[in-house]
């Protein structure tokens, strides 16, 4: 799968994302954050899954109607714990995501919106 991984959402996820075969380019590579609403545009332009910590994304997408090809949103806890979440959301939701779904973890709960 594709991903852009927010600046929040950490290094650590993107190097694992990679090692695990994913194409990842990180939002820091970008140069100075370009703000939520171009980030958005630039994963749906390069149909990349957004990984974020961000509830904001969350508002553009359903309050705003921007376009995404999917948003993945991690409750902010330490990296480690983050992968962890992620290869959960892998193994079961991998679909969802390549579908272009909303994914919000809190806790041990994962919730799909379309």
């Amino acid at each position: 799968m594709k991903f852009l991984v927010d600046r929040c959402a950490g290094a650590t996820l993107a190097q694992w994302l990679r090692s695990k075969g994913h194409d990842v380019i990180e939002a820091r590579e970008l140069g100075p954050d370009p703000g939520d609403e171009q980030l958005l545009a630039q994963a749906f332009a390069e149909h990349r899954v957004l990984v974020t910590l961000d509830k904001d994304f969350g508002a553009l997408v359903f309050t705003k109607g921007r376009p995404h090809s999917g948003v993945v949103r991690l409750p902010d806890a330490p990296a480690a714990e983050r992968i962890r979440l992620f290869e959960r959301l892998l193994a079961t939701h991998e679909k969802d995501m390549a579908n272009g779904a909303v994914v919000t973890v809190r806790g041990d709960r994962v919730r799909i919106s379309r």
